[in-house]
Order: C-alpha cells, then structure tokens, then sequence
C-alpha cells in the first residue's frame, strides 16, 4: 500500500489545488490514499483533495470551523495491519518529540503523523515512528516536501519528497514492524 502524506497546505479559499507541486499532484492520484496531517485553510482544498483519491484527515488549528466540524483533531486507522494515527499539532518544539511518543502510545499506534512545524521529519521513539511531512506551500527551514508512506507485509517504509530543484528521497527511514 503505497499512502501520500501531506500536512499544512494552506490553499486559502479560491486557491485551487492545482497551486500545488506538479509532481506532488502526480503523486497524491497515484498513490492508495492520502493523509493530511491538518491546516487545508479552506474548504475547498479538503473536498478537491477528495475528489482526487481516499483522503484521511484531521483539523488543524488554521481550518475554519466548518472543517472542524467535519474532521477529528486525532483520528486512526488500519494499513495492512499497521495501525497509523494522525494528529495536527502535538507539540510546541521541533526537536523535542516527547509528547508526540506519548500521543503516539495513548493512540496505540505504530506510525504517527503530525503536521504543523512545516519542516519535515522522521524520527523514532521506541518501537513508533513518527513523521511530519513539511509543507508543500509553506515550509520553514526546508524545501517545499510530502512524504510518502510504503507498507507491506508489517513493514513501513518512510520516505520524504523535496518539490524544488532534484525531485530527491532526501530522508528515507524502513523498518519492520512485528515480531522480527
């Protein structure tokens, strides 16, 4: 299962979602589903992302209310029997992921996706992975990026996709989940 990870858009209303990366775009229709760790901005960027493939989503703290109301602020779900949760903003500081771990253990996942420092990362803590995948429109410290989930036969492959200059696995991080 190949999933297309995406957080911070920010498309304001009227912006449409064709504003985003070429091969982003090529990306998120090939892929089995999307994830979008929060901050669509408008409405009109979470039901276009709809209308391109299977979306999952939670609220960020930048959505209006209208998409507050449709989408959860934590939400999980089952790929191939890795259980992924995903949440907007789980922590104020870039470098520290200690409540991320914890939000990641209350979730009782094996990956948890976050958003909100649009910079992307990858980072273990214990046996959960965690992982932002930046802002394709508005990154901070970083290039423009989304990340790309693999899983297959309890194994998750992460692998983070810069959209300016060389199209480039600039962070790669696999393991195996179970009982190896």
């Amino acid at each position: 299962m190949k999933i297309a990870v995406i957080s911070d858009t920010h498309l304001k209303p009227g912006q449409p979602i064709e504003m985003l990366p070429a091969p982003l775009l090529d990306m998120l229709a090939s892929s089995d589903m999307i994830v979008h760790a929060g901050d669509f901005v408008s409405m009109q960027c979470y039901d276009e992302l709809r209308d391109i493939n299977r979306l999952v989503g939670v609220a960020g703290n930048m959505d209006p209310p209208e998409l507050r109301h449709v989408l959860p602020r934590h939400t999980t779900f089952e790929a191939e029997d890795i259980r992924i949760g995903v949440t907007h903003q789980g922590q104020l500081s870039v470098t520290d992921m200690t409540g991320l771990g914890y939000l990641a253990r209350e979730l009782e996942v094996d990956l948890l996706i976050f958003g909100h420092i649009h910079r992307p990362q990858i980072h273990k803590s214990g046996d959960i992975t965690l992982l932002c995948p930046g802002s394709p429109t508005s990154p901070r410290q970083s290039e423009p990026s989304a990340a790309e989930v693999r899983v297959e036969g309890g194994r998750v492959e992460v692998v983070i996709v810069n959209f300016e200059g060389e199209v480039c696995d600039s962070i790669r991080f696999a393991r195996s989940l179970g009982g190896d």
